[in-house]
């Protein structure tokens, strides 16, 4: 089983990090967003305290559906809401091709790079990050106790990693080295995404205009292949927006998970 919690009350909104991170990353939202959701916070396969991801010879994408479909069966979550960033939101996109899900909230999703070039970029970016994280393992304790130190270290992620306490920065690192397998398997099997969704099913595509991971151009290319999405633009965020702007980030996760599925009945919100 995947590694999770549970906290707050409300309609279920599952959590889906970014590549080489974990769960914590939604811990800055946390205090926002569970007075109205219930949210499930869940580590991907290779990453924070779940199971390896073990690759069995199926696309990658086939055996994260497969799993993220076993785990919602074992949570009892039918159709629930979900977020995800930058991996998460292509995982959240692949689930309401599924029709897995009752709306999908997505923070700069992987997917919509330009050709090989522009992923060749991208695979660039986490092989010096993962690369640097390791190399820093013996030093990341000191280098990380300072404002100047975490702005650096997370500087290709989020504008505003000074504001991670040394605790969570340091956690992320050590994270990012644990999930490196994850990663370099995840990376190897990366495509874009070209599926429908039935407009049935709200979908919203938030970008930060000062992501230097997958570049803000790629919101371009996500307006065109999801004509029927709600897209919004996060002014002075990075590819992690969810420390660099915590209002923002949550009234847009809020809100994309607010509507349900045409067809189905409105519900409160507290």
């Amino acid at each position: 089983m995947l590694a999770h919690e549970r906290i707050g009350s409300g309609e279920p909104l599952v959590l889906v990090h970014g590549i080489g991170h974990r769960r914590q990353a939604w811990y800055p939202l946390v205090d926002r967003l569970a007075e109205e959701r219930e949210l499930v916070l869940i580590d991907l396969p290779g990453h924070g305290e779940s199971p390896a991801l073990v690759p069995d010879g199926r696309p990658v994408r086939d055996i994260l559906r497969d799993i993220l479909e076993d785990f919602f069966v074992e949570q009892g979550l039918d159709r629930p809401h979900i977020a995800g960033n930058s991996l998460g939101g292509r995982i959240a996109l692949e689930a309401a091709a599924d029709d897995l899900v009752s709306s999908a909230t997505t923070l700069a999703p992987a997917g919509f790079w330009r050709n090989q070039v522009d992923f060749a970029y991208i695979r660039a970016v986490f092989t010096l990050l993962t690369g640097a994280a390791t190399l820093a393992q013996p030093v990341a304790p000191a280098i990380l106790r300072t404002a100047p130190g975490r702005a650096a270290a997370f500087g290709l992620l989020m504008t505003k990693g000074h504001k991670l306490s040394p605790e969570a920065a340091l956690g992320d690192v050590r994270g990012l080295v644990h999930a490196r397998p994850a990663l370099e398997t995840i990376i190897d099997g990366g495509f874009p995404f070209d599926r429908p969704i039935d407009p049935a099913i709200p979908v919203t595509v938030a970008w930060g205009t000062r992501d230097l991971v997958l570049l803000p151009y790629q919101a371009g290319r996500a307006r065109k292949a999801l004509p029927d999405a709600e897209h919004v633009t996060l002014p002075g965020c990075g590819h992690v927006p969810m420390i660099d702007d915590v209002d923002l980030v949550a009234d847009v996760l809020l809100k994309g998970s607010a509507h349900p599925r045409l067809g189905q009945a409105t519900y409160d919100v507290a």
